[in-house]
């Protein structure tokens, strides 16, 4: 009999040994790559905690939200395996970027990666990424370049850069016709990473399509302590408009020294990133007014898709804050992610890139309001779109497209001595 046993234990352990991987996982390793220390600290935790909201519903399961992956707990076609993040603080150092990844992928064992945010650091981890046959699902860089690469196992679900300026350019004609204004100067003021010197040759290109004088490029040094001489040089050009490229830190500073140095022009549209954090309002409060950004989601859209309010209020249960478009978008990218290893129903590198080829996810199972999610063939989603917000009242409400607006846009915004 006790040898019968001992049979029966040897069987049982070879066959697990044996089962596929797919079969034989409790956890799915996800590698994610943000700033947790250093200028973008306070961006990276929302990211942290949008992605550990994500995980949460995919692990426990919610009843009554339209998400994939969210009724059963776990993925159903990994037999209930549950997600586990491994995070990377990436410091905003492109080289820091790389090295988390090469950690997360070997050390770590991730099947997959996510991240990075800063454009500068997503280029570098994925580059690790590509190199040893890693999916990386970027939720949030929108360097339009980063999917110009020739790259097969990166994907990003937001729209890039060359989709936002364009929107730039349309809302400029819209709001010109609706509102009788011209705007006759340009300056355009961006940060010198990727993100900001991308970003400044598109606007360039498109300014002289469309007939916008330019009368004023500056590139700023990223993470800069005083913004005083750049933005004299944006005073003295006097640009009836600033389109403005920064990440959280520098878009502080540079609305403390626009205000010290009574720099008003009749509107600033900025490029997301930290004019869109949740930090911005919180340290600037009203001096924050009357901004436009570009964004990919907005609260105020609830009205028109119930699925907004519903994964918001659960967020902000867990961090007393609301998503906001950083936010939304890491989770949308994980959820896409998710719903691709469930697909794969593998944890095997080429089993969850074939599953993002294939990715088909309709509108009415998002937060964001696009169209779906479906990569083409160099990773880039193809049905994402963007919105314009503007500050009004200490909250970010849509005015752009016009049919999607809770708001009317203020312009020109007052002057700073106008201001109450």
């Amino acid at each position: 009999m006790k040898r019968q046993w001992v049979f029966f234990a040897v069987v049982l352990l070879l066959s697990l040994a044996l089962m596929p991987p797919s079969m034989a996982q409790e956890e799915i390793r996800i590698g994610v790559i943000y700033p947790l220390t250093g200028a973008a600290a306070s961006t990276g935790l929302e990211f942290k905690n949008a992605l550990e909201l994500a995980a949460d519903l995919i692990n426990n399961g919610t009843r009554g939200l339209n998400l994939p992956l969210t009724t059963s707990g776990g993925l159903p076609n990994l037999k209930g395996s549950k997600i586990k993040l491994i995070f990377g603080d990436h410091q905003g150092n492109p080289q820091t970027g790389a090295t988390e990844a090469e950690r997360l992928i070997a050390q770590e064992k991730v099947v997959a990666l996510v991240g990075c945010y800063v454009s500068s650091v997503t280029n570098t981890a994925s580059q690790v990424a590509e190199r040893d046959g890693i999916p990386f699902l970027n939720a949030d860089s929108s360097s339009a370049t980063l999917t110009q690469r020739g790259f097969k196992w990166f994907f990003r679900t937001t729209p890039n850069d060359e989709l936002f300026v364009a929107n730039f350019f349309e809302f400029l004609k819209d709001v010109q016709k609706k509102k009788h204004v011209s705007v006759k100067r340009i300056a355009l003021f961006n940060e010198n990473t990727l993100f900001g010197t991308e970003t400044t040759k598109l606007e360039e290109k498109l300014a002289a399509e469309q007939n916008y004088p330019i009368a004023e490029k500056i590139l700023y040094t990223a993470k800069s302590t005083q913004l005083t001489s750049e933005v004299q040089r944006i005073k003295a050009a006097n640009p009836d408009l600033i389109l403005q490229t920064s990440y959280l830190g520098d878009a502080i500073l540079s609305m403390k020294t626009y205000k010290e140095l009574g720099v008003s022009p009749d509107a600033l549209l900025a490029n997301d990133a930290g004019f869109n954090d949740s930090e911005f309002l919180n340290t600037l409060g009203k001096d924050g007014e009357y901004v436009l950004s570009r964004e990919v989601w907005a609260l105020d859209l609830a009205a028109r898709n119930p699925l907004i309010k519903q994964v918001n209020d659960l967020y902000f249960e867990r961090n007393k804050a609301n998503f906001n478009g950083n936010t939304a978008r890491a989770f949308t990218g994980l959820m896409t992610l998710a719903n691709a290893i469930n697909r794969a129903g593998s944890t095997r590198p080429e089993a969850i890139q074939k599953a993002l080829v294939e990715t088909n996810i309709p509108g009415d199972k998002l937060i964001m309001p696009w169209k779906g999610i479906r990569f083409d063939a160099a990773g880039q989603n193809t049905l994402g779109s963007g919105i314009i917000v503007q500050v009004q009242d200490g909250k970010y409400a849509t005015v752009w497209p016009f049919d999607l607006a809770s708001k009317d846009v203020i312009w020109p915004m007052p002057k700073w001595d106008q201001r109450k």
